[in-house]
């Protein structure tokens, strides 16, 4: 996979030897202004590329069809898009999170208030007719999220922090920060490895799963025959960071969790350091860890201050739990989303594999987290936003439902029960659909509720206030079901953004003694 070492050169772009989806590619990323980013390459329809000047921004003289980058720029009291507080004066923190089909950032002064936000979905880069090219489109991405910073704003950035995909690997040249191999998506699993990492982790730890970053390793240095003297591994976030910081090999603990890193002892362990492919692990740093200043070409091209301070980042999940601002043992957050994802503030440290169970170090806590198939998917395959809307005000929330579901969307369960071979149970349908989407609100309320309680048994701190965020968080109905199931007081997150949970990673790096060596 060819990639430039220069953080501001994007690699050349085999999708534009495809004139359909060249045009496609130009009218994904075109901004309303008419301008998009590219690499060295003027483009036309005629399936070639021509090189005409160096990077950064070109002019397209064609409308573009489509604006994938929103931008707001609010002021403390979140006043009409397009505004930009006149107040701000102090200096302000940059968040960016990438997630699965696109990535945000957030600004955000000392108070947490937000001074700007934005938008971008992935541009559609292809190295063959089927492959997509995942690292060019995350760095086009990246760059163009810098763009979208309001120009006033961007003299006042203090620091940033980015969050990524969890397990989403990268191998790349040690002296290059070139890609040796194709990036491992978070959702992808290596089972070829998953027997090989077994025999040398301890039991139910949190790499014995196929989609664990280990096991893509493990899976990578047994089918790569080249020369592995300059492999390096990375994390998304890592190698983002490192585009802006400059400095190759470094990771934050909540990244490094699933290729084996032990947070409690704030090292790898011995039966990972025995291994011959330790020597591509990188280096860990506390998530939000001054690494260095921003690059010199970088911080010139934008605008940015000279002291602006890159810091480690963390994961999406984790960000988006720093965004509720859980800040004490006992609070947790559901994300009521395709799935129910649960993850709970805890002074214990749990980890099983089979029920997917693990934690993250948070300073001197942990997060304990875990996740069901059970889910908004389940709701959306029988029912329309807006009947979920119209039943949901015919339920009474305070009657318990006679009816007992386990909602999947597809056979398996992972958490609280560890059961692939688990089938759906939405049987039997009573006539009333109100009665039926109560039952099944009911039901997935009581698997959350089962599901803290296993945590609790395992040995986490007792849940005692659970925030909600994801697209169920705004259903009145189902909040004071849960309420009344769980038993715990169940409120919306007035924060969900994982980039607001990065930007509030860049503040508390800003707040640190900064040691750049």
């Amino acid at each position: 996979m060819p990639q430039s070492s220069s953080p501001h050169a994007l690699s050349h772009l085999s999708a534009l030897h495809q004139p359909n989806k060249a045009k496609k590619l130009i009218e994904s990323i075109a901004d309303s202004n008419g301008s998009f980013y590219t690499d060295t390459c003027d483009f036309n329809f005629s399936g070639c590329c021509n090189s005409k000047k160096p990077f950064w921004k070109h002019q397209l003289h064609k409308t573009a069809t489509k604006a994938k980058a929103r931008m707001m720029m609010n002021p403390g009291n979140n006043k009409d898009d397009g505004e930009v507080s006149g107040q701000v004066g102090h200096r302000l923190y940059l968040g960016m999170d990438f997630g699965t089909s696109g990535a945000r950032f957030v600004l955000i002064d000392k108070q947490g208030t937000i001074q700007a936000q934005g938008k971008r979905e992935y541009p559609l880069l292809y190295m063959s007719e089927e492959t997509m090219d995942w690292v060019s489109s995350w760095k086009m991405t990246l760059f163009s999220l810098l763009e979208d910073v309001p120009v006033s704003l961007r003299p006042l950035i203090a620091s940033i922090s980015i969050d990524g995909t969890s397990a989403t690997t990268m191998i790349i040249d040690s002296t290059t920060g070139e890609p040796l191999w194709r990036p491992f998506l978070y959702n992808e699993s290596c089972p070829d490895a998953l027997p090989i990492v077994k025999s040398i982790a301890p039991a139910n730890h949190t790499v014995c799963s196929g989609s664990s970053t280990l096991c893509k390793l493990v899976s990578w240095w047994n089918s790569d025959d080249s020369n592995k003297e300059h492999a390096l591994l990375l994390h998304q976030a890592d190698w983002l960071l490192w585009l802006l910081h400059g400095k190759l090999g470094i990771s934050d603990y909540n990244n490094a969790l699933k290729v084996g890193y032990d947070p409690e002892h704030d090292s790898y362990p011995s039966w990972l350091l025995s291994q011959p492919y330790s020597r591509v692990l990188p280096s860990v740093k506390a998530p939000g860890a001054s690494i260095g200043y921003l690059q010199e070409d970088i911080r010139t091209q934008f605008g940015f201050p000279k002291d602006c301070v890159v810091c480690t980042g963390t994961t999406d999940s984790i960000a988006a739990f720093l965004a509720a601002r859980a800040t004490q043992p006992g609070k947790a957050v559901t994300s009521l989303g395709s799935t129910l994802a649960i993850k709970l503030l805890s002074t214990s440290r749990i980890e099983d594999a089979r029920f997917g169970v693990y934690s993250h170090r948070l300073d001197d806590k942990w997060l304990v987290g875990g996740a069901s198939n059970t889910g908004g998917a389940v709701l959306r395959q029988i029912f329309t936003d807006e009947q979920l809307e119209k039943l949901s005000e015919q339920i009474n929330p305070m009657e318990a439902s006679p009816l007992d579901y386990y909602p999947l969307h597809a056979v398996g369960e992972r958490f609280p029960v560890a059961d692939p071979k688990m089938v759906p149970r939405l049987q039997p349908r009573p006539e009333s659909d109100v009665e039926y989407l109560h039952g099944i609100l009911e039901s997935i309320a009581r698997i959350e509720a089962k599901a803290y309680s296993l945590l609790k048994d395992m040995g986490a701190t007792q849940a005692d206030e659970v925030f909600t965020a994801g697209g169920g968080a705004k259903n009145r109905t189902w909040a004071k079901i849960r309420e009344r199931v769980l038993g715990l007081p169940v409120s919306r997150a007035i924060q969900t953004e994982a980039a607001y949970g990065a930007a509030l990673l860049a503040l508390k790096g800003a707040q640190r003694d900064i040691d750049i060596p």
